[in-house]
């Protein structure tokens, strides 16, 4: 497991702020503590086990039915509640803010910077980790509690579907996954039955960050949606998130911008203004450039169906022109 300042989870400014070591060494010995006790109720229990195996190959044993889980991102707490097994979540991590129970459940610190301590103390059955951005050496210190990991991969809208019907398969949910896979595919179907339609493909800077500019590459989810939805990624190539000067982005003659980013409403405006100052670039000229909440594209989750259908009708309204 890697880390990615700008993984599509969320992008994050990471804290400096660092634990002194003693005060650290103390905790975690009390950690090590509460986890003999916990290890033994979850050994006493009773509960029948299953082995299983995740989306990175690896082989563990969980309860057949956990009842204790703890979601290690925010998108895997999407993909939990949208199966309807919010109810198993004792704890999540922070920005973990949809849907609005999420907001109420126990947090256990950023998908990067997990607190151990936090986790152990609410005795998990199971946690869901992403194979990038938890890091290994967290994970690895829970397995070695006996706590297991159960990690997936969702990048894109392939990959979500995937994470969401192993997770059904694993919280006794496989009927409820497999009927979201088959509207979500239903509704992917549609867009790409609308694209067909088109005969052009306008240019579109996606952006992502405010300062510095920061846009999306070719190996991203965010670019595949830009694809799927009938447009051209001028930011595409091999750099996940390249950044750009204004200047740059000028020369890149999109005809659309959309922006999204975690700053307030206010700073929206300001940057939309401050592109609408470039009349000679085409999405200004003919009034293209638009604002979105970050919501529905800083995550791979279920929801990634709705920011292609919202990515559709900014990049090609004529589609939808006599329509609701």
């Amino acid at each position: 497991m890697t880390l990615n300042p700008f993984h599509p989870c969320r992008i994050q400014v990471l804290s400096k702020k660092m634990r002194h070591p003693l005060s650290y060494k103390v905790r975690w010995t009390i950690a090590l503590l509460m986890s003999a006790g916990i290890l033994f109720a979850h050994a006493a229990s009773g509960a029948e086990r299953i082995s299983v195996t995740d989306l990175l190959g690896r082989t563990m044993t969980i309860p057949e039915s956990p009842s204790r889980v703890v979601s290690l991102a925010p998108n895997i707490t999407e993909i939990v509640f949208a199966l309807g097994e919010g109810h198993r979540l004792v704890g999540v991590t922070r920005y973990s803010d949809y849907p609005e129970a999420a907001k109420q459940i126990q947090k256990v610190g950023s998908y990067v910077h997990l607190d151990l301590e936090r986790i152990i103390s609410l005795a998990p059955e199971l946690c869901l980790a992403i194979k990038d951005g938890n890091p290994r050496e967290a994970v690895s210190r829970l397995e070695s509690l006996g706590i297991p990991v159960y990690a997936v991969d969702p990048r894109n809208l392939e990959s979500v579907l995937e994470a969401l019907q192993r997770i059904g398969e694993l919280l006794g949910a496989e009927e409820k996954a497999h009927r979201i896979v088959q509207e979500i595919q239903q509704r992917i179907q549609k867009v790409e039955s609308r694209v067909h339609q088109v005969s052009h493909r306008p240019r579109v800077f996606f952006q992502i960050g405010v300062s510095p500019i920061v846009s999306v590459g070719t190996h991203t989810f965010i670019h595949e949606l830009i694809v799927q939805a009938g447009g051209i990624n001028v930011a595409e190539g091999p750099t996940p998130y390249p950044r750009f000067s204004r200047e740059q982005v000028l020369g890149l003659s999109p005809d659309i911008v959309i922006i999204t980013s975690m700053a307030r409403s206010a700073v929206f405006s300001k940057v939309k203004a401050e592109w609408e100052q470039w009349e000679d670039m085409p999405a200004v000229r003919n009034n293209r450039v638009f604002v979105q909440e970050s919501n529905l594209f800083d995550r791979p989750s279920p929801r990634l169906v709705d920011a292609l259908e919202v990515l559709v009708r900014l990049i090609h309204p004529e589609l939808f022109e006599g329509s609701r």
